[in-house]
């Protein structure tokens, strides 16, 4: 374990005792712990001995066990003439209605000296004020009781700005509805139904990152969260609680969130990883049973069933490792891989349609770098069918997005086979994936992340893939001679390898110009391919060949 970084050249530490004369600079390493305290506290307790506030704090400090904001340690702002209340292992400011913590550790599977409150979710609501940041967990661990209580507690307070981020979420979203106008103000990470209509009507707010960046969103302090509303599973025997089904960016927003309330719900599955949390680390508990939110299946096509059998049968090996998304594509691909061997998954979400393979047999995670024999996820959607396999299984492991979407992290396993899907591409290759020309629809999401991470993998053996039906329901064309106006390009031209339609495998790595054109226009329905061609020829000034 690191320690604390001791300042001891002549000039730093001179500048330390002049900051000293108006506030405590702390530098801290974030895996401070309890076992490097005494040492350090000993050594830099010798360099502020003059100051009167330090060495009363310090002294306290040592017999308290007493912390302060990890925000503060980092900014170094805390002024400790201002008369702090010390409590179990927390700092309170008189002038603040949080109770602001900091471990020594950076880390919420830590415990600490203390226990949560219990309360009902409109008595633990009632701490936001106007103005407050509020995250709310996502996906199918959307704590849907603590967001109806927010609603009320909004509407008959009569706050106002309240900002609630969070990325997809389930249920209505009563807070974007046009009464809470000027009351609560939505800001999605990712764009799920519930939102797509006030975003789009102005009511609520959309900001395009990568799946990979929305933590140090929190960690660099972009984003000041002020509460935390969160679901997770009973505490077990030791005290310790799960994240579940959404570990993603929660993980992140629990470290650095001022105030955090976790609706505790017997259905969350227990899982293993980063989202393990100790109660101790809340501020409020509220019971709250609830069945989870479930996606089932629909009916797949004719033509979503041939793409996932082009995609099984031409680019998927044995040993491969898997990303996937959820949909009728995604879930016809892995309906297609039952004869298929030693498969892994390192996928940011997946769905029912990967128990199925685990129970085949067809995915062991043997040949795995990161995780061997685990399969590794960041959140869930799916049916019970899934709640109940990921449920207290070490098979699995579920990690904060910022690992499952790092690049490098995806480019060290082995044959990474990354299937995404798109709205639509332009005949160069620039894909849109989050809009349909001005009107916004999902989000940039990790697809750039997986697509890159395949491409750059160090066995060179990774596939980037981007698999759509050839035609809107409408019968329009999906590749398209120009991104239409206001459309936004997700994954650019240069990063996109293969493209894939019901028609066939467009490989456009290397590929200029007037060869992509080509390859687009032979994977396009039948009924386009001569605008196609036309439009290619007045927009290149030359013929698409091979």
């Amino acid at each position: 374990m690191r320690s604390l970084k001791i300042i001891n050249s002549s000039i730093l530490y001179n500048r330390l005792i002049t900051q000293l004369k108006s506030s405590l600079l702390v530098i801290c390493d974030e895996n401070f712990t309890q076992t490097t305290r005494p040492h350090a506290l000993k050594k830099f307790s010798s360099l502020v001995r003059h100051n009167p506030a330090a060495t009363e704090f310090f002294s306290k400090r040592r017999e308290n066990s007493i912390a302060i904001n990890r925000s503060d340690i980092w900014s170094g702002s805390r002024n400790f003439t201002q008369n702090p209340v010390f409590r179990h292992g927390r700092c309170e400011q008189k002038q603040s209605q949080y109770r602001n913590f900091y471990t020594y550790s950076h880390e919420p599977f830590h415990p600490l000296k203390r226990e949560p409150k219990w309360q009902t979710a409109d008595e633990a609501v009632a701490i936001v004020k106007s103005g407050d940041v509020v995250f709310i967990h996502g996906a199918a661990a959307t704590p849907l009781l603590l967001v109806d209580a927010l609603t009320r507690h909004g509407i008959t307070n009569k706050l106002a700005d309240v900002t609630v981020c969070h990325i997809h979420t389930e249920g209505e979203a009563p807070y974007t509805k046009p009464e809470c106008d000027g009351i609560f103000r939505s800001s999605s990470f990712f764009i799920g139904a519930n939102c797509r209509k006030a975003i789009n009507a102005g009511r609520a707010d959309y900001t395009p990152i990568f799946l990979s960046d929305i933590p140090l969103l929190f960690h660099r302090k972009i984003i000041n969260i002020d509460v935390a509303l969160v679901q997770v599973s009973p505490p077990d025997k030791h005290g310790f609680c799960s994240l579940g089904t959404s570990v993603d960016c929660a993980r992140a927003a629990i470290q650095n969130a001022k105030y955090i309330i976790g609706q505790v719900n017997p259905c969350m599955p227990r899982t293993f990883g980063d989202g393990v949390v100790h109660k101790s680390h809340f501020d409020c508990m509220v019971d709250g049973l609830a069945s989870l939110p479930e996606h089932k299946p629909k009916q797949r096509s004719d033509v979503e069933n041939t793409i996932g059998k082009l995609i099984a049968d031409n680019l998927v090996v044995d040993g491969a490792t898997l990303q996937t998304g959820i949909g009728n594509i995604p879930d016809a691909v892995l309906a297609s891989l039952m004869n298929h061997k030693d498969l892994g998954i390192h996928s940011e979400m997946f769905s029912d349609g990967v128990v199925d393979l685990v129970e085949a047999g067809c995915v062991t995670n043997t040949y795995k770098v990161t995780h061997p024999g685990k399969i590794t996820g960041s959140f869930l959607v799916g049916t019970r069918k899934l709640f109940d396999f990921v449920d207290n299984n070490p098979f699995v492991v579920m990690c904060d997005v910022s690992f499952v979407n790092s690049v490098p992290v995806i480019a060290q396993n082995p044959k990474v086979t990354a299937i995404n899907s798109c709205i639509e591409i332009d005949l160069t290759g620039q894909v849109v994936s989050d809009s349909i020309g001005t009107k916004l629809y999902s989000g940039v999401g990790g697809q750039v992340d997986f697509i890159r991470g395949a491409a750059v993998g160090r066995d060179g053996l990774g596939k980037p893939i981007l698999a759509m039906p050839s035609t809107t329901s409408r019968g329009e064309s999906k590749i398209v001679p120009f991104v239409k106006q206001g459309g936004g390009v997700v994954t650019s031209r240069a990063h996109v390898h293969y493209v894939i339609t019901e028609y066939g495998i467009a490989y456009l790595f290397g590929k200029n110009l007037r060869q992509r054109a080509y390859e687009l226009i032979a994977i396009a329905h039948p009924d386009h391919r001569e605008a196609l061609e036309r439009a290619a020829y007045e927009r290149l000034s030359c013929m698409p060949s091979p």
